[in-house]
């Protein structure tokens, strides 16, 4: 799921009253969630590029919570490829590591990973998991966790121009007992770190690549046609288009081999249609072959078979 936060600069006592909305002490993971967006983008707000405050230990200012976070794997370093319907729940693990006064099992301790687009201190696009992060409490200053990033490209949740490098950040919240509806909070005594460039991931465009050849059957010698398409998920309009200009390899296999070998590279026109011939010699398969780029993942057509006489 996606929220789209622009850093503003506001006062430190104003941005930190961000925090007294209503269902801000929500039950469920959408509560933590709702919870973690306000503080965040309150304490940045407040502070600038700086990811928290308190050095003054005013009491509109968080205070620097002693948690950092390691280890963090995002879909086992595999590419996240995303199409147009479906949602995708990327898995994903880290490790924190804070001062022993520090209790991460407490009711009103926040703690999350999530993966941003653009500049982390200043205008960003964050993807989160549906459900909060599970952690093992490995000894008194440390915890290894695991969670997921849930993204729905049908509910708009992505753009074409976010396809390529995302990272990942995490959070964590202290609120001690301080209550976001009390106007009169004093902010001095909630705990904040925030750490991004943990770790870097693809988000890219689900791939389609289509092959027909003909004629079927075909005499030996003659011209065999083979035409196809490739297309890509357009999240700006939640349907498939085509992918211009690429470079697609036609790929044959014989009938009983397992292999297949290129013949020749053509390039997709501009409604992203591939077209080009080769001469039949033996019975076979034959498949465009796209290697994909950044933004696109590799994908091969099903072979399309061709019987010569």
């Amino acid at each position: 799921m996606r929220i789209r936060a622009t850093v503003a600069a506001v006062s430190g006592a104003l941005a930190l009253s961000a925090l007294a909305v209503p269902g801000a002490h929500a039950d469920g993971s959408a509560g933590h969630r709702a919870d973690i967006t306000t503080v965040r983008e309150a304490v940045h707000a407040a502070s600038g590029k700086t990811a928290f405050t308190g050095s003054t230990g005013d009491d509109d200012e968080a205070y620097k919570l002693d948690l950092t976070f390691s280890n963090v794997k995002v879909n086992s370093g595999k590419p996240i490829v995303v199409g147009t319907t479906h949602r995708v729940s990327v898995p994903v693990t880290f490790s924190v590591k804070h001062a022993a006064s520090v209790d991460i099992t407490a009711d009103d301790f926040l703690l999350d990973l999530e993966l941003y687009h653009g500049d982390f201190h200043e205008t960003v696009d964050y993807l989160y998991g549906d459900d909060i992060p599970s952690c093992t409490v490995t000894s008194s200053t440390a915890a290894t966790c695991k969670a997921t990033i849930d993204v729905f490209p049908q509910y708009g949740d992505l753009r074409n121009e976010e396809a390529g490098t995302w990272r990942a950040a995490g959070v964590a919240i202290a609120l001690n007992g301080i209550d976001p509806l009390d106007e009169d909070a004093d902010w001095s005594k909630v705990g904040y770190p925030d750490q991004g460039a943990l770790a870097t991931t693809k988000l890219q465009r689900y791939s389609k690549l289509t092959v027909n050849a003909a004629p079927e059957p075909v005499k030996k010698g003659k011209t065999v046609t083979v035409t196809g398409l490739l297309s890509r998920a357009n999240w700006d309009t939640g349907t498939y288009t085509g992918y211009t200009a690429q470079p697609v390899q036609l790929q044959f296999r014989k009938k009983n081999s397992d292999t297949y070998r290129t013949l020749k590279t053509v390039k997709s026109d501009s409604k992203g249609n591939l077209k080009t011939t080769t001469t039949a010699t033996v019975d076979g398969y034959y498949r465009y072959s796209f290697a994909g780029t950044s933004t696109t993942p590799a994908v091969n057509a099903a072979g399309d078979y061709v019987d010569v006489k």
